[in-house]
């Protein structure tokens, strides 16, 4: 009765005045301990009983192995295995089902298999608890090859089994099977069900489907906490930190109480689109929940506000922790190279490998951006090559594009030749997207065009390429091939991505393209303009026209540069009196290095610090200095 009523610890304390307890009363008990979460309680337990003489049966044997499950430890569950199989009970139904789900789950896939196979008859549960450890990338295809078998085989699928070959789905971002299995949902009348609903959900907008997530999360009958976070978490993983943002609101207003899972994903759409004010008031929900400390929570706050453009704030949280996972100490180091702050990258490293903490892979990618954004080439290389000595992580194709990156600002171009020529891996999109920004940087006209060939066959739809290309030619004045490639451009239906940039003004986004003349303040903001003209001229500013790509007259390039799209911003928040003392302007390109050049004159006759995110980092200017030391 107890047992059954969810208080064990009442059970427990019967079962102990009990003098000769039965297999029938050892199994409920260590049962009722596995279901109350008391694993480590119910595995002490089954050891007391073994050492009385008792004989184990099936039920005690599969709850010993679903505890060994939940508690992670392959190796305790491989000894109730072979407890199992001492008393002949290897190949029962019950405990067989559980067996397979044990390995399949704490990735002893062979083991799992071999259990399967021999089994004498297999059921709907047996089929589930093999598709249970399909779901991380290496092995999701696998996921889809066993449901189609067992589809085969004419067994019917349950609840359980479209929530795992979902996340197979998801892991694999397979959605043309995803769409498959989707049917099959809807055949067997599981469409509005919430749990296989919330992985059709997850499913999709891992597939970046929101359309289709957004007709799913309207058909449910119940939209709990879970739900609601899937569908966060899909659209600030799909950059609409908007969406995102509203449907928490709404989420909030149904009376949905937000888990930490919610507040991180919530907070991950925030720092998509750079929305602090948000992102500050979820900071603030945080710790009136209590929720503030939770590692996911933590590592998406420090995130939030380092890609708000506040590194400082980042830096005040993350003091303020007891780092106890290498997530946060990530999130630090990634924050710090951003904002270019490669010193402080590098220390905090050390620091994380001081107090016991291994890298990982993403570890490394800030390390090497690190590198990168300080001109630290032997450094970079270093470190680059202690991933696989040092701690066995095998570099993957984005380490590779990293340490091109490094050897690329610094100019070692036959460096980068030799990497290529001997990386274990085929050089795909990101790195010669990387070569080729290294040489528009550096003047490289040969390397750039083989580049260039290597990007128009590899990926021939991405327009920066193009303009990459354009840009190596306009600066050496080759003017007749700028034609060729924008000729090229055009008869390919490729448009150029506009240049932008955006400034938050008391919670308002303001969006501002090169040579805008749409804004309703454009005098105010061209009046400013003016103004800093002649401030910047008092400090030195010679506007450099070689940063304007196109034929022509001196004059009209000046003009051109003045109505850049983070000189408008920069002026717009002028006019608007930033509040704070901090004016933050984020642009979709790299900035222009005139413009670079002209704020950094602007911030030496305005008392506030201007921050602007481009492309690839964050650039701090003060004082008339930039925090990239003119290292971009």
């Amino acid at each position: 009765m107890y047992s059954k009523c969810g208080v064990a610890n009442y059970a427990l304390k019967v079962f102990k005045t009990m003098e000769n307890p039965d297999i029938v009363t050892w199994s409920s008990i260590i049962c009722a301990l596995d279901q109350e979460g008391l694993k480590e309680e119910a595995a002490k337990l089954f050891h007391r009983m073994m050492r009385s003489g008792m004989r184990p049966n099936e039920f005690t044997i599969s709850t010993l192995v679903s505890a060994a499950t939940d508690l992670g430890d392959l190796r305790y569950g491989q000894s109730v295995h072979a407890c199992a199989h001492k008393f002949g009970l290897e190949f029962d139904h019950l405990v067989s089902n559980a067996l397979i789900a044990m390995y399949m789950k704490l990735g002893s896939i062979y083991d799992g298999y071999r259990i399967f196979n021999k089994m004498a008859n297999w059921d709907v549960i047996s089929w589930n608890a093999l598709l249970s450890g399909f779901h991380d990338d290496e092995t999701s295809d696998q996921g889809t090859r066993v449901f189609k078998q067992m589809l085969t085989d004419g067994f019917t699928p349950n609840m359980y089994t479209f929530i795992s070959i979902l996340r197979s789905c998801s892991s694999l971002s397979n959605i043309e099977f995803g769409k498959q299995v989707h049917s099959h949902i809807i055949k067997n009348k599981f469409v509005r069900d919430g749990y296989v609903g919330t992985a059709l959900i997850d499913m999709y907008a891992k597939c970046g489907c929101m359309e289709d997530v957004e007709a799913i999360f309207s058909r449910l009958n119940e939209k709990d906490v879970f739900a609601w976070t899937v569908i966060i978490s899909g659209y600030s993983q799909t950059n609409q930190g908007e969406r995102a943002a509203r449907l928490f609101n709404q989420m909030r207003r149904e009376g949905v109480i937000p888990n930490e899972f919610t507040l991180a994903s919530s907070l991950r759409g925030c720092s998509a689109i750079a929305s602090l004010e948000n992102g500050r008031q979820l900071h603030s929900l945080a710790i009136k929940a209590g929720q503030s400390t939770d590692m996911f929570v933590s590592s998406a706050l420090i995130d939030m506000y380092a890609k708000c453009g506040y590194i400082d704030d980042a830096e005040a949280l993350f003091n303020g922790m007891q780092p106890n996972d290498t997530v946060l100490w990530n999130t630090i180091i990634c924050g710090y190279s951003q904002h270019g702050e490669g010193d402080k990258a590098l220390k905090a490293f050390r620091q994380m490998i001081n107090e016991g903490f291994l890298p990982d892979g993403v570890t490394f990618l800030g390390i090497l951006s690190a590198c990168s954004h300080m001109g630290l080439v032997e450094q970079g290389k270093n470190h680059f090559y202690s991933m696989s000595e040092s701690y066995g992580i095998t570099p993957s194709i984005e380490h590779y594009a990293c340490l091109v990156d490094v050897l690329g600002r610094a100019g070692k171009f036959d460096e980068i030749e030799r990497l290529i020529e001997n990386m274990e891996l085929t050089p795909n999109a990101l790195i010669w997207e990387n070569v080729l920004g290294a040489c528009k940087v550096h003047g490289n006209v040969e390397l750039g065009e083989r580049a260039a060939e290597k990007l128009f066959q590899i990926d021939p739809e991405t327009d920066s390429n193009y303009i990459l290309l354009s840009n190596i030619y306009a600066s050496k004045g080759r003017w007749n091939d700028v034609s060729r490639v924008r000729k090229s451009m055009s008869s390919k239906g490729i448009k150029k991505e506009p240049g932008c940039s955006w400034v938050e003004i008391d919670a308002q986004i303001h969006v501002f393209l090169s040579q805008d003349s749409s804004h309703p303040r454009l005098l105010d903001i061209h009046r400013k303009m003016e103004e800093l003209r002649g401030r910047v001229s008092e400090v030195g500013y010679i506007p450099n026209t070689k940063y304007v790509p196109h034929n022509v007259t001196e004059k009209e390039k000046r003009e051109n540069l003045f109505n850049h799209s983070e000189r408008l911003a920069l002026g717009f928040a002028l006019i608007s009196k930033v509040n704070g003392g901090r004016i933050r302007i984020f642009k979709n390109l790299r900035i222009c290095g005139d413009c670079h050049e002209f704020i950094k004159c602007v911030s030496s006759t305005v008392d506030q610090e201007i921050v602007v995110r481009d492309a690839s980092r964050f650039h701090h200017f003060r004082n008339g200095f930039c925090s990239c030391k003119d290292y971009w």
